[in-house]
């Protein structure tokens, strides 16, 4: 049996762990198609995500969902911060489970990075890129600090009353996906989105309790990951996705990474998916695999936890490669589902998997696999 097709547990403040079929994820992938404005996901998210599950994925995120209309990314994206939305989401988790697949919500919010227009190419063309205009449903945006550094208009300074009311929004939205079925919850702290702004220097220039040093500029995510793991029932995991370098000196490192791992780790957190960047311009390495080192130091910090690489990871082979060598314990795929949901059940059988451990619905069977 192949290390990508072995089994995985995801640890449980009670003890009990959510079991994967295998260590293929995939990876939360925006996409932009809540064309009512509203949030609440539909057709598009059953098809994209059920296709997915029906592929043999173990575990299928969902794209970023934000929680509080004012943290989307675009107007288009979905969102979990009402009852209707909940609602929406359900039959897509039970579609997901009826598949052999756990299902996760990535809860997001933008921050400085909120109210852009969404990135399709409809939207390119028409040079429509950057800050939505208010005249097309644009909204005041809201961070840690006034800041250019995004490239996109400064957002207001939260207060504290705002950054307890955002605290709030985090742990009523992991309520509500629990409603909706989900049986992992991640955080996204990566991508220059509004956790990733507190944490790093680049984009937190406050002076208060928030803002300054190391123990100041980790808080609100401290606190959103204490309030959501207190929200999330015990039984299920709490996932993180942090951006594990800015690439930039002065920025959040790999050492702050792999510290703050350890200490949200001790906070409930067992699931670490390593990407980086996000915040300014692109200065890191590129190539197949060049995040995977970033989650061999989370996974060498953090060995009790389940780490998942991510980042131009497309064949099966590299995919077995990152585990084997213990580099991670499962590989988030992204892209490569976009060109082809069925990925996993391929390369089960690219890697030799007897027939009965290919995951692939009854339906499929005349694909010969």
């Amino acid at each position: 049996m192949s290390k990508l097709f072995a089994r995985a547990t995801l640890g449980t403040p009670d003890g009990t762990g959510l079991e994967l079929r295998n260590r293929a994820v995939l990876a939360p992938m925006c996409q932009y198609s809540i064309t009512k404005r509203d949030g609440v996901p539909h057709a598009w998210q059953m098809t994209h995500l059920g296709a997915r599950a029906a592929g043999g994925f173990g575990l299928v995120y969902t794209e970023a969902t934000a929680v509080t209309a004012q943290g989307r990314i675009s107007d288009q994206d979905t969102g979990i911060w009402n009852d209707e939305q909940a609602a929406a989401w359900a039959p897509i988790v039970e579609f997901i489970h009826s598949q052999g697949a756990a299902a996760g919500i990535q809860l997001a919010h933008a921050g400085g990075k909120a109210s852009t227009y969404a990135w399709l190419p409809g939207h390119t063309a028409a040079g429509q890129r950057g800050n939505l205009r208010p005249r097309d449903g644009g909204w005041e945006t809201i961070g840690p600090s006034a800041t250019d550094v995004l490239g996109l208009a400064p957002a207001t300074a939260m207060t504290q009353e705002q950054i307890d009311a955002s605290v709030a929004d985090w742990a009523s939205a992991a309520r509500l996906a629990d409603a909706a079925g989900f049986d992992v919850v991640q955080i996204h702290a990566a991508h220059g989105y509004l956790i990733h702004q507190f944490l790093s220097p680049l984009t937190n220039t406050r002076t208060d309790s928030y803002g300054g040093g190391y123990d100041n500029r980790t808080r609100y995510a401290r606190e959103v990951i204490a309030a959501v793991r207190e929200a999330w029932p015990a039984h299920k995991p709490l996932a993180i996705r942090l951006s594990g370098d800015d690439w930039v000196e002065g920025g959040w490192r790999i050492a702050d990474t792999t510290r703050f791992a350890a200490e949200v780790y001790e906070l409930g957190v067992t699931a670490f998916d390593l990407s980086s960047a996000g915040i300014g311009a692109y200065h890191g390495p590129s190539g197949p695999g060049f995040q995977v080192s970033l989650a061999a130091a989370v996974k060498a910090a953090v060995p009790g936890a389940f780490v998942t690489a991510v980042g131009m990871i497309t064949e099966p082979a590299q995919a077995e490669q990152v585990l084997v060598t213990g580099a991670a314990d499962g590989v988030s795929i992204g892209r490569a589902a976009l060109k082809n949901p069925n990925w996993p059940a391929i390369a089960a059988a690219e890697l030799g998997e007897p027939h009965e451990n290919i995951p692939f619905p009854a339906q499929y069977w005349r694909a010969n696999w």
